[in-house]
């Protein structure tokens, strides 16, 4: 037999019973959310713990999967919390929910546009957890439906609804996962640093070749550098050839992350290398390129 609801005219009975079983539901929901923010926060700083006692360079594509499904694990948490909540109140108030399915109905037909763009972003984030996309600390290139310009960041926080990457001048950047058309993973499995040098065209190729391989041996013989390659460093060939210069590739297969800095050094080194045969490039030579790959 169900208990009855006191009635609101009597509020000193109303306050000493729903109203106090109401005050302890809102802090049962604050405590449980802080204790799923808490044991996320334990689970992340156990994974970075383990991430650092490791010899790897870059974090393993398990540990950020697992720094996602926590996140996402902890959002729908929090969610749940919050529904069961309002729905527990909203029966101590004496609001009948049988008598608010109608109203519901209507209300949900009305918002149905809107809900469905925010459904749209849940299905998406699903798809992006499973499917292991990206995770927590991979550098992305995000192209938004409507948006020239693609953003590119590491990602800091992904959930089912959004995700939240940093630029490399400190942006932060938020995009609804309904909204993402395509995710170029810099960072995944592996990646390649690309290096072009413009020559003057009146240096022998063959030249230009034996100081690159050199300076692929030495930069793959540093102890530094050699950590971060996966191979020796190649020169593929002239890629380019202009009215007073060519351009020259060289490659190199890094870890995950790594293609930038690998990328920097290479030029530096071959900078330095071509002006000490008195080879002087023109400022072009910072154009390389880095992309990732997959094995």
């Amino acid at each position: 037999m169900t208990k009855a609801i006191a009635p609101l005219s009597d509020f000193s009975g109303w306050a000493r019973g729903n109203l106090l079983v109401i005050i302890l539901l809102v802090l049962g929901a604050i405590l449980l959310t802080r204790l799923a923010d808490w044991a996320r926060g334990q689970l992340m700083a156990r994974i970075d713990a383990r991430a650092a006692d490791s010899d790897e360079l870059v974090r393993s594509e398990a540990a950020k999967h697992r720094h996602v499904v926590a996140q996402v694990l902890t959002w729908s948490v929090l969610a749940v919390i919050y529904v069961v909540t309002a729905v527990l109140v909203v029966q101590r108030l004496g609001v009948p929910l049988a008598g608010l399915v109608a109203p519901a109905a209507l209300i949900s037909a009305a918002l149905g546009f809107g809900l469905q763009r925010f459904i749209q972003d849940i299905g998406a984030g699903l798809f992006i957890t499973g499917e292991r996309q990206y995770g927590f600390g991979d550098v992305i290139r995000i192209s938004v439906a409507g948006v020239g310009e693609p953003a590119i960041g590491t990602v800091e926080e992904v959930t089912l609804r959004v995700t939240r990457i940093r630029s490399v001048s400190g942006e932060v950047v938020t995009t609804p996962n309904g909204q993402i058309v395509q995710v170029t993973n810099l960072s995944r499995d592996w990646a390649r640093a690309v290096v072009d040098v413009p020559v003057p065209s009146s240096v022998e190729v063959s030249h230009v070749t034996e100081v690159l391989r050199r300076v692929g041996r030495e930069a793959f013989g540093d102890e530094v550098l050699r950590k971060m390659m996966l191979d020796p460093p190649t020169v593929m060939g002239v890629e380019r050839i202009e009215v007073d210069t060519f351009s020259v590739r060289m490659v190199a297969r890094t870890l995950p992350g790594m293609q930038f800095d690998v990328g920097r050094e290479l030029r530096a080194r071959v900078a330095s290398a071509l002006r000490e045969e008195g080879i002087f490039v023109s400022a072009e030579l910072d154009t390389g390129r880095s992309t990732g790959g997959a094995s």
